[in-house]
């Protein structure tokens, strides 16, 4: 069954569609989200690149995620708690959904960062510094960075960037003492999803959390966590400072999409092509060998 647009499925009705998941709220109950009791969270087989979602589905990719959030929620449950209460969903996305309590989720993305890449990087060259983190001079592409930081960023609306910004954004966003906790929080998760990286050869480069408050104001660990949409994986054999590392995402799709063979451009504003079946099977195998290496087990699927 196709998984790149919200399905009907029996008790459930479908409110609220991202870039990748789908949510829904129970048939008998409430339709606004923040008035539900519980919330069925499905992540479907879209993938997005540049802020466009495409058109070509990634087969598997809504269970590898589901299955590689759910194994480290239950790595991080002695960190912080997380908002899963149930897997037992319909048939039609079994493998691919989980139902949560609703939270209030804070409007920020928590990142913490400890390698030196991406936005992270460009942010370094021009300031010297990574959302106001100010960093030594001279460091390169994939450098380590000791201890780790923690670079928010807004949420963005659908098709929008992210804006990272400063912790003394954050604070007027969310208060201190709420900033502060996120901000703690994420260090101490990204610390500990590191250890357990690193145990099975994988460098944790960076990775997003986000979070939010339930009704008896507990600060709860939400949506996805520690996956290849959200984090960014290094094999530890392969790397090499200085240089750009391989990733366990959707590095084959970013690359089809910028190389000639696609013909397409990236600040045109128009949809990406379809992807060619290669980069499609490339990247499915990419998600699946990020899930057996990080939980040690056979993908399911």
């Amino acid at each position: 069954m196709s998984t790149d647009a919200p399905q009907s499925l029996p008790g459930w009705q479908h409110v609220y569609s991202g870039k990748v998941r789908d949510m829904y709220v129970p048939a008998d109950g409430p339709a606004e989200l923040a008035e539900a009791e519980r919330v069925l969270l499905v992540a479907s087989d879209r993938i997005s690149a540049y802020d466009f979602v495409l058109d070509t589905p990634i087969p598997d990719k809504g269970a590898v995620l589901t299955g590689l959030s759910l194994w480290w929620f239950d790595q991080l449950s002695e960190v912080i708690g997380n908002h899963v209460t149930s897997t037992d969903v319909p048939e039609a996305v079994a493998g691919r959904a989980m139902v949560c309590r609703p939270l209030e989720m804070f409007p920020v993305e928590c990142v913490a960062r400890g390698y030196l890449t991406g936005s992270g990087r460009a942010d370094y060259e021009r300031t010297g510094s990574v959302c106001g983190v100010a960093l030594p001079a001279g460091l390169r592409e994939a450098d380590k960075l000791t201890p780790a930081i923690f670079t928010p960023a807004t949420k963005a609306e659908l098709g929008e960037h992210d804006e990272n910004i400063s912790f003394d954004k954050t604070v007027e966003l969310l208060g201190e003492d709420d900033a502060e906790l996120l901000r703690d929080v994420t260090l101490r998760i990204y610390t500990r999803a590191e250890e357990i990286a690193r145990e099975r050869g994988i460098i944790l480069a960076d990775t997003k959390f986000e979070f939010g408050r339930d009704a008896d104001g507990r600060v709860l660990l939400a949506d996805e966590v520690l996956t290849p949409d959200s984090s960014r994986f290094w094999d530890a054999e392969a790397y090499v400072p200085g240089r750009a590392q391989a990733s366990f995402d959707k590095q084959f799709v970013r690359d089809w999409l910028t190389g000639p063979e696609s013909g397409w451009d990236k600040d045109s504003g128009q949809q990406p092509p379809a992807l060619p079946a290669e980069i499609v099977a490339k990247t499915r195998q990419r998600y699946i060998e990020a899930f057996e290496r990080i939980t040690g087990q056979e993908f399911p699927g």
